[in-house]
């Protein structure tokens, strides 16, 4: 029997329409906003993740699902190496959605010398070959934004601001949220400083895992971010970003944050708080649930080096992402129903085979009036065919016999009460619709 990929979920019914429902929370609250939608490539060049997430990150060198064709793959073999591969031989399944927006953003000219910021949006699957865990899938479903072209802290205060108020709308409570931020200056502070974390890493060598020693090379910020727990603890003694921000940084996070106290929102201070891609600059932010178990259910940061890294001009750029799945069960565990019901719909009933032409046509009218509609195709007795409509969360049933089709009317069943009465056929699109409404 076939079987889906460790790691993945069919998305259908209840959990389909979560997610339908967090698509659609975010297209009206980043609309309002002034945030477009936008869907990139599920592949890209490695380069676009190479250049944007950073070598040195995990998401990288370990996670990245890489993409060729048969005929590729055997070349590969052949050879032992994807050395004389082209670049746009070398591609990747999308592990995050901000690095496609920026090479789209460059590749079309969103952010003209001179011109407006642009602001996206975008609900999505993204795909990392992680060991799946709760939470942590294979294939998992991110919505995000991008807002590229704007510097101002004020940027930076509004996307923390919409990412709180779309928790709120998708049913937390924001008692139950924790959100952290943090400066991570930018490239007139930040090398210095990398350089101070690098000599601690190297100073307590004896006390830190590989995967650290290599990051101390590589980018030792990430060594915050380290899942060994000693590694953790050594690190809680480390230079901090905040006590090393040049006067530029100092003043665009205090800024930001006046600015989240003035919209009164509620956030903890974590100097060690990098997130997990090398992209970001200044301001980073991620949000947990209290008891979800989950980890973070959503974050993001400030890039302003980002549309360079892929080959743009000198542009700033901010945003966030949220993990659906993360936060379907972040909901679960608060006891919040986000599966919504199924949609109601008006089932076509029949007496016997005599009317399925009167069927057709009943249910045809119906559709065209935008009535979603059931029937049966099975060939049920009158009985099984009410049962299905129960089973379809039908609130109306239109049964069809053959006196009705004779006297161009149609018998309106209501479902709860049982309630009956007659219809011209002419008027039943228009009559159901009433009811329904």
């Amino acid at each position: 029997m076939a079987q889906k990929i460790q790691g993945t979920e069919d998305l259908y019914g209840g959990y389909m329409r979560a997610w339908q429902h967090m698509q659609d929370v975010a297209r009206e609250l980043f609309g309002a906003y002034g945030f477009d939608m936008i869907e990139t490539p599920a592949i890209e060049q490695v380069d676009t993740f190479v250049h944007g997430i950073g070598e040195s990150t995990d998401v990288v060198r370990k996670e990245m699902f890489r993409v060729f064709s048969g005929a590729l793959m055997e070349r590969l073999l052949d050879a032992g190496t994807e050395s004389g591969l082209k670049a746009k031989q070398r591609m990747a399944m999308r592990p995050e959605g901000t690095a496609g927006v920026v090479r789209a953003a460059v590749e079309n000219n969103f952010v003209p010398q001179g011109g407006a910021p642009v602001k996206l949006w975008y609900g999505e699957a993204m795909f990392r070959g992680e060991r799946p865990q709760k939470g942590r899938l294979r294939q998992f479903h991110q919505v995000g934004v991008e807002w590229l072209g704007a510097p101002d802290p004020a940027a930076d205060a509004e996307c923390i601001i919409m990412l709180m108020e779309f928790y709120k709308r998708m049913g937390f409570d924001p008692s139950t949220l924790t959100l952290r931020i943090n400066s991570m200056g930018d490239a007139a502070c930040r090398p210095a400083y990398r350089q101070k974390v690098r000599d601690f890493i190297l100073d307590h060598k004896d006390e830190m895992c590989e995967d650290c020693l290599e990051r101390a090379e590589i980018n030792p910020l990430r060594s915050f971010d380290c899942k060994n727990d000693h590694c953790r603890e050594v690190m809680a003694d480390a230079p901090l970003a905040k006590d090393n921000l040049c006067d530029d940084c100092a003043a665009h996070y205090a800024k930001v944050k006046q600015y989240l106290d003035e919209a009164g929102i509620d956030y903890v201070e974590d100097p060690t708080l990098v997130r997990g891609l090398d992209y970001y600059t200044r301001t980073v932010f991620e949000v947990e649930c209290q008891g979800a178990g989950v980890g973070a259910i959503g974050g993001g940061g400030r890039y302003d080096g980002l549309m360079e890294l892929e080959g743009g001009k000198p542009t700033p750029g901010i945003g966030f992402a949220v993990g659906f799945e993360r936060m379907y069960l972040a909901l679960q565990t608060l006891g919040v129903n986000v599966d919504g019901d199924e949609p109601a719909c008006v089932y076509v009933a029949c007496t016997g085979a005599d009317e399925r032409d009167a069927v057709f046509r009943a249910t045809l009218a119906l559709r065209q009036a935008g009535v979603r509609t059931e029937a049966d195709y099975q060939g049920r007795s009158l009985k099984s065919q009410f049962k299905q409509a129960d089973k379809h969360n039908a609130r109306l049933c239109v049964v069809l016999g053959s006196d009705e089709v004779a006297a161009g009317v149609a018998t309106l069943r209501d479902m709860s009460t049982h309630e009956q009465v007659q219809v011209p056929m002419a008027d039943l699109a228009s009559e159901v619709k009433s009811r329904l409404a």
